[in-house]
Formats: structure tokens, sequence, C-alpha cells
């Protein structure tokens, strides 16, 4: 297994143990939030989604966006199914687009965010994506226990 593979395995990892959270929120539970300014459980799932799509197309112009014209912004929240079946196929682009890469890309390109603080190398940028996706997902876990409702448990 190459290191391509491996990010692969690590996105598919980190989206089906997500899913998983993602489904288990009772549907009268998904616009619940800890206070006023946080996302509710439904925003945070389409932030999650948006944003690597955000991130996919930044990877393919290495960096930042000047534009970025959301295909998730102005659709209304309806439900996690309905949020994952518009994203599916921004997925699979980002998918097949890491599969491109080569093992040398992972390294020599890089990806300038200096409007965020950082400049990365491919490699390095890819699993911060899969880390954003993994934080907000324990975000959501902690959601569950304080508003007193069960967790699934993800760690099969």
């Amino acid at each position: 297994m190459n290191s391509i593979d491996l990010i692969i395995l690590n996105f598919n990892e980190v989206r089906r143990r997500s899913i998983k959270v993602w489904t288990s929120i009772p549907e009268e539970k998904l616009s619940w939030k800890p206070d006023s300014e946080a996302m509710s459980c439904l925003e945070m799932v389409r932030h999650i989604l948006e944003s690597e799509h955000y991130y996919h197309l930044a990877i393919k112009n290495r960096g930042s966006l000047s534009a970025f014209d959301s295909p998730f912004e102005n659709r209304p929240f309806t439900t996690v199914e309905d949020e994952l079946e518009f994203a599916e196929h921004y997925r699979k682009q980002f998918m097949d687009t890491i599969q491109s890469f080569s093992e040398s890309d992972l390294e020599s390109i890089k990806v300038d965010r200096s409007e965020s603080g950082y400049i990365r190398d491919l490699g390095d940028m890819l699993l911060r994506v899969a880390y954003h996706e993994s934080v907000h997902t324990g975000q959501l876990l902690d959601y569950l226990r304080t508003a007193g409702i069960p967790r699934i448990r993800i760690w099969d």
C-alpha cells in the first residue's frame, strides 16, 4: 500500500465514522446547538461537507481561492441523508483528484494558504482536511453528550 492509498483509506475511515455519528442524531435534534453562537448539528455537518469541497478546490488551485461560489450556499437544510447525497458528487471528485497524485506530488506540491498562516506540502494538507472533519465530528459527539442524547459507538 502506498501513501496515496493510505491517505484515501484515512479519508474513507474518517467519513465512515462521521456518518455513523451524523446519522445517529435524532431528527428532532438536528437544529440543536449548545449556545446561540454555535452551529447546529446539521449546520456542522454542512460545514464539514462544504469545507471539504473548498479544500479540494484550494488544493487544485495550489492555494486559497480568491472567491468561492459554494454549491452548498442557499440550499435549505433538510436531513443528514440529503446533505450526504448532495455532497456525494463533490466527494467523488475529491477522491479522484487525490488518486491522480503521485507519491512525489505529496512533497513537491505546495498549497499556499498564507492568509490563514501556512503553506503546506500536499500530503500535509490532505491530512489536515481529514483532521478537520475528525475534529468537528468529535465536537458533534460532545454536542450529543451535552444534549443528553446517547452516543453511537464509533470505535469498531
